[in-house]
């Protein structure tokens, strides 16, 4: 369009000069580029408005990137550079993280079993890998204990548990239970878990030694990156719903963790490991590309 190659050349040549040569009234350019200005603050506009949606609906818990891919999805055209600048004029920023302590208690007699995962954190099937792994959380009355087990194929947590105190039977074996009552075990499945004597007594080795077709991993000694998964999504947790609210009790909190892993983080949220899609399009893709093969 010769309108956009003079406003696009205005710096190096004279805007009156351009408009002779190319026939175009000068008159005529002012009025188009005044009106291009105006559209493309209106378009401003109304991007940021489609952010400040999307930025709360889903509690403040999203950055640049995933609200781009939220916007995409609506069928509003914007690139993450975009969605980041934009959340900057508007004082948008997603919850942050902070450190957190320690739950595990390695400190004990029971048989320590060797990294089989070795940070392989990617798989092809489901019931492959399950992580776990076991984290504190704080409210007005005290600690609970939250146990996660996740599925590395789609990032689902499948088991877990809050408790209020740290035994097996509590933690680990009810997040157990959970786990496979949502999904199957095959052949070959691999645990990790960190090396935390609820993972590592004879009641939970017990339980997972009876099915005869797991193959129980865990960490190395004082290494975290052994079970990044599970430790990322605990500081995902922490970051998207706890960190800058005010304690609760400990039964708001139990509602709070189910809404977060049910509602959010199970159904709703979309996760980089998977393309930035909710597990709901993860399964869908999958069938999909099934049915067309």
């Amino acid at each position: 369009m010769i309108y956009k190659f003079i406003k696009n050349h205005e710096t190096l040549y004279s805007i009156e000069k351009m408009c002779k040569v190319l026939g175009i009234g000068l008159r005529s350019y002012y009025d188009w580029k005044s009106n291009s200005v105006s559209n493309r603050k209106q378009r401003a506009i109304l991007i940021k408005k489609e952010i400040e949606i999307v930025y709360f609906i889903k509690k403040q818990r999203y950055g640049s990137p995933r609200i781009a891919v939220e916007l995409n999805a609506k069928g509003i055209r914007v690139s993450r550079n975009t969605v980041a600048k934009y959340m900057r004029d508007l004082g948008f920023r997603s919850k942050l993280g902070r450190k957190f302590r320690t739950t595990t208690d390695s400190k004990h007699t029971h048989r320590i079993m060797e990294n089989q995962l070795n940070r392989e954190f990617r798989t092809t099937e489901s019931s492959k890998v399950w992580v776990s792994d076991i984290t504190y959380i704080d409210t007005k009355e005290g600690f609970l204990y939250l146990t996660t087990i996740i599925d590395l194929y789609d990032r689902k947590c499948i088991g877990w548990s809050i408790s209020n105190g740290m035994s097996a039977e509590e933690t680990t074996l009810a997040a157990w239970r959970m786990a496979v009552k949502n999904r199957d075990i095959v052949k070959g499945l691999i645990f990790h878990s960190d090396r935390g004597v609820q993972y590592a007594c004879e009641k939970f080795a017990n339980t997972l030694n009876s099915y005869k077709v797991i193959t129980r991993s865990m960490s190395r000694k004082g290494n975290c990156w052994d079970n990044a998964v599970a430790e990322s999504f605990f500081k995902t947790l922490k970051s998207e719903q706890l960190y800058g609210n005010k304690l609760v009790s400990k039964e708001q909190m139990k509602m709070d963790l189910f809404e977060y892993i049910e509602i959010w983080y199970n159904r709703e949220r979309r996760h980089s490991a998977i393309g930035n899609l909710t597990i709901e399009e993860f399964w869908k893709q999958k069938s999909n590309l099934k049915n067309v093969a």
